[in-house]
């Protein structure tokens, strides 16, 4: 893992952790990196200081100080990669379409997937509740089921 100083367009300075220089260039180039203060995806990284690990002790020399980021007063409390806020949406899009174009019928899930399942009603998008165990006991079936996302959000 490799941690880059990040600067916007806007001059807004923040850090972010990527897997390698190479995805961190893929995800520029792709415009996946937005600045969490304006969101701006006009991203460059700004000049770090190395960390240098001396031979004595093995311990890190003292890295230069990050230039000071000028606080703009709608900081986000959470710093989210795009490819998150992107992957959150998406779910909640297939959520949300999901709850327009299914029937709720609640608890009584297992028993109506199953009756779809084995043909003795039409077959129509329904959605509700199972229990692990329930969820468990169709799958083992053979009848086709799927856990309806959800995001921490939603918890609240």
């Amino acid at each position: 893992m490799i941690r880059y100083t990040l600067r916007c367009e806007r001059g807004h300075q923040f850090e972010s952790w990527f897997q390698s220089s190479s995805a961190y260039e893929s995800q520029e180039r792709r415009h996946l990196i937005d600045c969490p203060s304006c969101g701006s995806s006009k991203i460059e990284r700004a000049i770090m200081a190395p960390q240098v690990v001396s031979k004595k002790g093995r311990e890190p020399a003292q890295p230069a100080p990050a230039a000071p980021v000028e606080a703009t007063g709608n900081e986000p409390t959470s710093l989210m990669m795009a490819q998150e806020r992107e992957l959150r949406s998406k779910l909640k899009e297939l959520r949300d379409h999901i709850v327009k174009n299914a029937d709720n019928v609640g608890d009584r899930f297992p028993n109506e997937a199953r009756k779809m399942h084995y043909g003795d009603i039409e077959h129509r998008p329904i959605y509700g509740e199972a229990s692990p165990e329930e969820a468990r006991a169709l799958i083992d079936e053979g009848v086709e089921v799927s856990p309806l996302p959800t995001l921490p959000e939603d918890r609240n």
